[in-house]
Formats: C-alpha cells, sequence, structure tokens
C-alpha cells in the first residue's frame, strides 16, 4: 500500500542491487501466482492486513507453488515474517560488511531497477522493465513543465505507488526534488482534503474519479484547500465539464496528461495553457520524447486525422522481461502505444481509442480477456466477450455480454460470485451482465465488440 515502508523498501533495494516488482494490493491469488513464479521473485514483502484482508495467509498459501521464493515478510506481523523485527528493529551493519556488499551489488545507471507489470494487447500481463536513467529521462523534464520545486512544493500521492503514477511522481520525483510527499493508502476526498490543509500540499497527481471525488465531496468544503496549486488528471479521458468546474470550484489549475507504463508520463498540459489545450486534449510531448500519428501502411497521418499513436525517446522501457519479441520499437525507435489519437497545428494530442482491447476503470486497465477465458469457462456460458462501457465518475466499467446453454440461467451475483472463486482481482469484475440470444460476428466468425460498446454506450451501473 502507499506506506513509507514501500519507498524504504526500494530505496533498499537499488543498494543491494535487488530489482523492484512492485504489485497492487488489490491483486489476489490468480494475478500474483502468475507475477511472482514469472519474475522467479526471491522475497515479498506484503502487509500482514489491509481493507480487512490477510495478505500474509494469501501468500503462505501461494508459496509451495513458487519454488524461487526464499523469504516472506509482513509488515506489521509478528514472528518470523514480521517485516518490523527482521529489519527496522535489526541491526545488519553490525552482523556483516555492508560496505562490502553494497560496493559488489552497486546498480548501473542503466542496470534494470524496477519490474512493473501492465496488461498488454492479449490482456496477459507483460513486464515491464526501467532504469535510473529511463525513470529520470522521464522525471525531470516532468517536473520542470510543471515549475516544482523542492523549496516550494508539497506532493500528495493518492495513486497507488505499485502503479506507474505512484512510482516515478510519488517515490522518485520527491527524492530527486527533495521535496516533501504524503501518502494515502486509502482513498478518502475528505482525508485527502484534511491532508492538503494539514501538510500544505501544493501538487497531486491522480485519474478522473479522484478529480471528481474531490469537486463533488460536500465535505472536502469543510478544509482549507487553498495550497493546492496543481491537479495533474490522467490515466483516463477527463470530461471538459469536470476539468471546468474543478478549476472553478477549487480554485486550482487542473492539467491533462497521458502516459503508458513503457514510457511514464508522454504528453501533459502546461500550467499557462489555454483553456481549449487543458480540456480538449492529452497535452504536447514532454522534452526528451517525439510523438506522431501513422496511417494504418506507416505514414505520417495529417494534423486533424485519427491515427495510430506512435513515441519515441530516452524515457523509454528497455524491454519486456523474457518476452523481448513483443518489445514493438521499429529501427527507428518508434514504439506502437496501441492508442488511436489525433494531433493538432501546435503538436497536442488528443487519445481517441485504443487499438488493445482494454478497460481503463479509474485510471487502471482491466485485461478483459483474462475475464473472458474464466467466463467461458462457466458451465452455461457458450460466448462471452467482455467490452467498456461509459462511467461518468469512473471514465469506463466492465460490461459482459454472454450467451447461455439452452434451460441456463445466469445472473450479475451469479457471474460475480463465480469469478470471486476463481481468486479474480476486485477491480477486474465486470459491473453488469447482459444475457443475448447471439453474438454479432464478422464472416470469419470474430465477435464485433464495437457493435457491443455502441450498446453498452447506453448502460448504466
Amino acid at each position: 500500500p502507499n506506506w513509507w515502508e514501500f519507498a524504504a523498501l526500494h530505496l533498499a533495494c537499488l543498494r543491494i542491487g535487488a530489482i523492484t516488482n512492485p504489485v497492487m494490493p488489490i491483486f489476489r491469488e490468480r494475478e500474483l501466482s502468475f507475477m511472482l513464479s514469472f519474475a522467479e521473485s526471491k522475497i515479498v514483502f506484503v502487509p500482514q492486513e489491509f481493507r480487512g484482508f490477510d495478505h500474509l495467509a494469501m501468500m503462505q498459501g501461494l508459496r509451495p507453488d513458487l519454488p524461487a521464493l526464499k523469504h516472506i515478510f509482513a509488515l506489521g506481523g509478528t514472528g518470523d515474517t514480521s517485516f518490523e523485527q527482521n529489519f527496522t528493529g535489526r541491526a545488519w551493519e553490525e552482523e556483516m560488511d555492508m560496505q562490502a556488499i553494497f560496493a559488489e551489488r552497486k546498480m548501473g545507471p542503466n542496470d534494470v531497477n524496477e519490474l512493473l507489470y501492465t496488461s498488454g494487447t492479449t490482456g496477459q500481463p507483460k513486464g515491464v522493465m526501467h532504469t535510473a536513467n529511463t525513470q529520470f529521462a522521464n522525471v525531470k523534464p516532468y517536473a520542470e513543465r510543471l515549475d516544482l520545486s523542492g523549496a516550494r512544493d508539497v506532493v500528495l500521492m493518492s495513486s497507488p505507488l505499485a502503479h506507474q503514477t505512484g512510482f516515478l511522481y510519488g517515490i522518485l520525483m520527491p527524492l530527486m526534488l527533495g521535496t516533501k510527499v504524503v501518502y494515502q493508502d486509502v482513498w478518502d476526498p475528505a482525508g485527502a482534503a484534511r491532508l492538503i490543509e494539514e501538510e500544505k500540499v501544493t501538487f497531486t497527481m491522480a485519474s478522473t474519479p479522484f478529480l471528481a471525488d474531490l469537486t463533488d465531496t460536500p465535505a472536502v468544503r469543510e478544509h482549507d484547500i487553498s495550497s493546492l496549486r496543481i491537479f495533474l488528471c490522467a490515466g483516463a479521458p477527463i470530461p471538459r465539464v469536470l476539468a471546468e468546474r474543478a478549476s472553478k470550484e477549487l480554485d486550482i489549475i487542473v492539467l491533462s496528461g497521458w502516459g503508458m507504463t513503457e514510457n511514464g508520463a508522454v504528453t501533459t498540459t502546461e500550467p499557462n495553457d489555454p483553456p481549449e489545450k487543458v480540456f480538449q486534449t492529452d497535452g504536447k510531448p514532454l522534452p526528451g520524447i517525439e510523438v506522431r500519428i501513422v496511417d494504418p501502411q506507416g505514414n505520417l497521418a495529417p494534423n486533424g486525422e485519427e491515427g495510430l499513436l506512435q513515441a519515441r525517446g530516452i524515457s523509454a522501457f528497455v524491454g519486456y522481461l523474457k518476452k523481448p519479441e513483443l518489445h514493438g520499437t521499429d529501427d527507428q525507435g518508434w514504439f506502437d502505444t496501441g492508442d488511436y489519437a489525433r494531433m493538432d497545428d501546435d503538436g497536442y494530442i488528443r487519445i481517441t481509442g485504443r487499438a488493445k482491447d482494454i478497460i481503463i476503470r479509474g485510471g487502471e486497465n482491466v485485461p478483459v480477456v483474462e475475464v473472458e477465458e474464466l467466463l467461458y469457462r462457466h458451465p452455461a456460458v457458450i460466448d462471452a466477450a467482455v467490452v467498456a462501457m461509459p462511467d461518468p465518475r469512473l471514465g469506463e466499467r466492465g460490461c459482459a455480454f454472454v450467451t447461455l446453454t439452452d434451460g441456463s440461467s445466469l445472473t450479475l451475483e451469479d457471474m460475480v460470485a463465480y469469478l470471486r472463486d476463481n481468486k479474480i482481482a476486485r477491480n477486474y469484475l465486470p459491473e453488469r451482465l447482459e444475457v443475448i440470444d447471439e453474438m454479432p460476428r464478422t464472416a470469419s466468425g470474430k465477435i464485433q465488440k464495437f457493435k457491443l460498446r455502441d450498446m453498452a454506450r447506453d448502460f448504466t451501473v
């Protein structure tokens, strides 16, 4: 979770030459068994308990299936697995020559120090690898564009530190600037407002639902949040009406941005940009990053026309763990983002859609293929497809379409219970179920998801 120990553990990994692999606290057995096995993780740190869930018990249950795993430590735990007993309460430098270990394992700026899983075009997680050079090549121009400084600014990070947003701009950027950072482990808009008031927070970055909650929660008005200067909204498209209302009612600068795990923030608007840029675009590239829009043949698309968004620059990741063939970068360094966009005459882009079949729920990617595969295993289901349906707060939610065997029935409650039994992450669960007689298909038999998305546009939870 967003605890100070997260940052301390990353710094400790850097000292001993280990790679940090953040995983979301909402992940359960299904996600973790794949991620930890694929990475051959040797040590895992978990909270003993977080939001009513026993993470240590879950990890101990997974341990027999993870042969590379040597140690599990629990924050807030007791006994041999206690993080506090083994680390904060133990002087390791008195037991071994730590300076010799540090010298032997010193990491270089081009050595991989971060492994972060993301969902790819097929929905299967991919391990994105970053180095100190790729990380700070993004963090430095980001801070400069937003005019952030250690002497003036205080950062609030409510976005998960196990997400690239939280990791880069909630850990590395404050370290680089020498500025205070305040962590919030469970999102609560009134609690965020209290932290802003108490700590004199000046900057925060989060996805659209966070901004909506901060704007729409009456209890926020009970706190003085006048210190907050900038809210950069990224991770999901920001509705213009929300950005305008938040800017006016909260008296803050609302900025927009777009990025991905592989590159960090790629585009942002600027504090002095006119409203039409802030509210109608996803910004322009950060220094050191280039973007272009190409047509299906790979030719540059004219300004204003939709095409595939490509990016290149010094902040680009160095590859996918054990999957070099999926890197997606051509011989000139252009990376296919999998998103479609338009570019205006000033170089600002607007994301228009995704080539990959991923739902962005509250700024978090939902790998629909994984959900569909589980639905296909249900004895009553013949066909299954999960698509995005619009949501004013989260941006998108999942809607499952299914066809059933003769005489069968399936309710939303039944589906959710079935998926939970298969240990799927909570935010991957579809929040609406539509039972239909037949899936729309192409002549070759592929499900026409665009027709399902058209149907889902009018749905609500």
